[in-house]
């Protein structure tokens, strides 16, 4: 196995950790649709940790981009438009299911809410599907 594995293994475990101590210490699910969204509108004495949160996402995301580790792709096949339907799609499909795939693989899934068992089975089916057609039926 090579590095880059473990660095993903290491990466989903830490992810984890985090999902549970956050659950555990404050009773908060860290699903990241929720957690946007309640910076966006915050309640009374609950803004703090969510800002925080969303900086260590984008502090991660840009150690991990300027790090050695692993390969990340600098160019992307496909256009814009593509990619804007695409996120699009993601939001609604968020909305519809009452919240996003961290949310319900990570946390709901740990919580055995059937739920949450139930949507990350649709969003690992219909990913499947898609990449299944967009391989071998579409042809990209």
């Amino acid at each position: 196995m090579t590095t880059m594995y473990w660095w993903s293994f290491a990466g989903g475990v830490l992810l984890g950790i985090s999902a549970l101590l956050l659950l555990l210490m404050d009773g908060k699910i860290a699903g990241i649709s929720g957690i946007v969204t309640r910076a966006i509108k915050p309640q009374k004495n609950d803004a703090l940790w969510r800002y925080l949160f969303l900086f260590g996402l984008i502090v991660g995301g840009w150690l991990g981009l300027h790090s050695s580790v692993g390969r990340i792709p600098s160019v992307f096949g496909g256009n814009t438009m593509l990619y804007i339907t695409a996120g699009v799609l993601v939001g609604v499909g968020t909305r519809l299911g009452n919240g996003c795939t961290s949310g319900h693989g990570i946390c709901g899934m740990g919580r055995l809410s059937v739920r949450s068992i139930a949507a990350t089975c649709t969003f690992m089916l219909v990913g499947a599907v898609v990449v299944f057609i967009w391989q071998h039926l579409v042809g990209a």
